[in-house]
């Protein structure tokens, strides 16, 4: 037997209107309402209408109650709320509070405030704090649709705004990252791929080869770049103030303590913390440093009082570790506990390739911090410049094109600009290609004359590798292929070829 159909009961808070189905997102994912009024029935009438409209809707009862399912939604396996309807008038913290908590909380619900009793006052306070909109009861159904749609409309906007800004963010942290040798391309890989999780990182390699900019990188690419980047290298900090200076202090603790204090990691709350040098930090540091990895909790020096955080820690060192751990001089299980994702920077002379591009970067930052019009390099300087080994590795390679920049009188950067250092014995004789002043111009064209460095820096290469041409184009940051054309091109023929 068929049952006749009947309408659905009118809700005791809308005004009904005929139905249209809202469409603001698509019918594949609906999306989440969460409905919160102290009286049950006007929430469960308003679940009825929202549903039939297409959307998934959730009611609660309290403020509280509603804190505890948004912030649910935001961590587990269900979707987030895409809107919240809140009443103004609620037992306890009342909707205003509850709209406030929302927006310091930053949940991704936008929300729309419904009261039976409103004002012009409330209905513009609501607006500045964040809510989308401000109906008043009985709200009509055409009305309170068109609220919603403008909402979600509102949400997408945000939403993608809040991509592109990280999008931004992430390319402005690797930006800064100057090189494309193929380790520094896997670098860029491992700092995509650990920047959103809270691991710890460790970073190795020389002094000045970029560790600080790498840690900046994570950070700015990471879910926590808005918050603080804090930085303290261990190596500079006597060791009887390091402990004051990673966990701070209270009023009296030490002589010379007159106020409170905090310390590095707590400054670095809900952010990342980048200790360098951490190799030269005493057993009885590195103790106290695995208990605040494990734990998340430390106390000041002074305090009873424990203090947790939250902090992305980032460490580098400029010694190999496990040496470090075979000699006894670095506790192995601070060890294993820090080497989780481990980055290993190459020094400056294994990636020559990237130094002229390196030395352009620096260029450009002096030049316009100086107010000079310096455009480049000439040819013998950036030849020299290869040649070099840079012990220091990058930051030497920044000073030395900052004192050539500070001395240049032309527009490129010229052999005699450069630190005799760096220039060495060579300095005293321009290549040929080049021709100094005073010596007689020998006639090629520009092409033969810039083959010169080429030939010269491939000819260092092939030889600093035994000629072994896999290892060379590794080095170069080139495939073995192209390192063949080139050196037919150039001439270059490797020793096994030339005894054949």
């Amino acid at each position: 037997m068929n049952t006749p159909m009947t309408n659905p009961p009118p809700s005791p808070l809308l005004n009904s209107a005929p139905a249209v189905t809202a469409t603001a997102e698509p019918a594949a994912e609906k999306p989440r309402i969460l409905i919160v009024d102290d009286d049950s029935i006007v929430a469960e009438s308003l679940a009825d209408f929202l549903a039939r409209d297409g959307f998934e809707p959730a009611t609660c009862l309290s403020a509280q109650e509603a804190l505890v399912t948004l912030e649910k939604s935001e961590e587990g396996d269900s979707r987030p709320f895409s809107l919240a309807l809140l009443d103004v008038s609620l037992p306890g913290m009342g909707g205003m509070d509850l709209l406030r908590e929302i927006v310091k909380k930053r949940f991704s619900a936008v929300c729309i405030m419904l009261t039976g009793y409103g004002t012009i006052e409330s209905a513009v306070e609501a607006l500045r704090i964040g809510a989308s909109d401000y109906l008043i009861k009985p709200v009509v159904d055409s009305e309170l649709r068109i609220s919603i749609q403008r909402a979600l409309r509102q949400r997408a906007l945000l939403q993608e705004n809040r991509t592109l800004r990280k999008q931004l963010d992430r390319r402005h942290g690797l930006e800064t990252i100057v090189g494309a040798d193929h380790r520094m391309r896997k670098i860029y890989e491992l700092i995509e791929a650990v920047a959103p999780s809270r691991t710890t990182v460790l970073m190795t390699g020389e002094s000045g080869t970029g560790k600080s900019l790498i840690a900046h990188a994570i950070h700015k690419a990471s879910p926590r770049s808005a918050r603080a980047f804090v930085e303290l290298s261990c190596g500079s900090i006597p060791e009887t103030l390091l402990e004051s200076e990673l966990f701070g202090h209270v009023k009296g603790a030490f002589t010379g303590a007159h106020a409170d204090k905090i310390g590095r990691f707590q400054a670095a709350d809900g952010g990342t913390l980048f200790l360098d040098e951490i190799n030269s930090a005493s057993p009885g540091m590195q103790l106290k440093l695995l208990r605040v990895l494990q734990e998340r909790k430390f106390e000041p020096v002074g305090s009873t009082k424990t203090i947790e955080v939250d902090a992305r820690v980032i460490l580098a060192s400029n010694q190999p570790l496990e040496q470090l751990v075979s000699d006894g001089r670095f506790r192995q299980d601070l060890y294993y506990r820090i080497n989780v994702v481990k980055i290993e920077l190459p020094p400056l002379r294994d990636r020559v390739s990237d130094i002229p591009q390196l030395a352009e970067h620096f260029l450009r930052k002096h030049a316009a911090e100086l107010g000079k019009q310096v455009v480049g390099f000439s040819p013998e300087a950036i030849a020299a410049i290869q040649r070099y080994s840079f012990p220091g590795n990058v930051r030497e390679l920044a000073n030395v094109v900052e004192r050539a920049a500070v001395l240049c009188r032309r527009a490129t950067i010229a052999l005699d600009d450069l630190p005799s250092n760096v220039t060495g014995q060579e300095a005293a004789k321009p290549l040929a290609m080049a021709g100094a002043a005073d010596e007689p111009w020998t006639p090629m064209t520009l092409e033969e004359a810039l083959k010169e460095p080429e030939r010269q820096i491939l000819q260092r290469a092939l030889k600093a590798n035994n000629w072994n041409r896999q290892k060379t184009a590794e080095q170069l940051g080139v495939n073995r292929t192209t390192l063949y054309k080139r050196l037919k091109m150039l001439g270059l023929q490797p020793e096994d070829e030339r005894a054949a």
